[in-house]
C-alpha cells in the first residue's frame, strides 16, 4: 500500500489504497482531475462502500464490461481477481459460459477466450 505524505489528502490516500488493493499492485498518485475523480470518487468512495466486498463489485463490473464489449478493461479486472485470489480459473470459465446466455454467445465467447489467455498468464507467473 502507498503510503501518506504531506501533498496526499485523506481521501486520495483511502482511493490510491483502495486502487492497490482492487488491482493487487502498489497505486501512486496521478496527476489532472481525470485521475483525481478516479482516485478520489470512484475509488476512495464507491469501492469502499460498505454492503458489498470487493469480489462483489469486480462480479458486477465484469458483467457490465462483456456486456458493453469492453474485453480489454474487463481483461484487466479477472486478472487482478486471479492475483487476489478472489477467482479462481474454474470461476471465471463458469462466469464466461453463464454470461453467453444473458449477453448474448458472441460477446461471452470473446470473454471465454480472453479469460483463457488472462488464466495462461496467470499460472506462467505461478510457476
Amino acid at each position: 500500500m502507498t503510503s501518506a505524505d504531506e501533498t496526499t489528502s485523506p481521501q486520495r490516500q483511502k482511493g490510491l489504497d483502495m486502487m492497490s488493493k482492487v488491482y493487487g499492485w502498489e497505486m501512486s498518485d496521478g496527476p489532472g482531475d481525470f485521475f483525481a475523480h478516479t482516485a478520489d470518487q470512484v475509488f476512495g468512495e464507491v469501492w469502499t462502500r460498505e454492503g458489498l466486498s470487493v469480489r462483489d463489485r469486480r462480479l458486477i463490473l465484469l458483467g457490465a464490461l462483456a456486456q458493453a464489449g469492453q474485453i480489454d478493461v474487463a481483461e484487466i479486472q479477472a486478472g487482478a481477481a486471479l492475483t487476489n485470489g478472489e477467482l479462481t480459473p474454474e470461476q471465471l470459465e463458469e462466469i464466461s459460459l453463464f454470461l453467453c446466455y444473458y449477453i448474448g454467445w458472441p460477446l461471452g465467447t470473446k470473454m471465454h477466450f480472453m479469460f483463457g489467455d488472462v488464466i495462461g498468464k496467470h499460472q506462467k507467473k505461478q510457476k
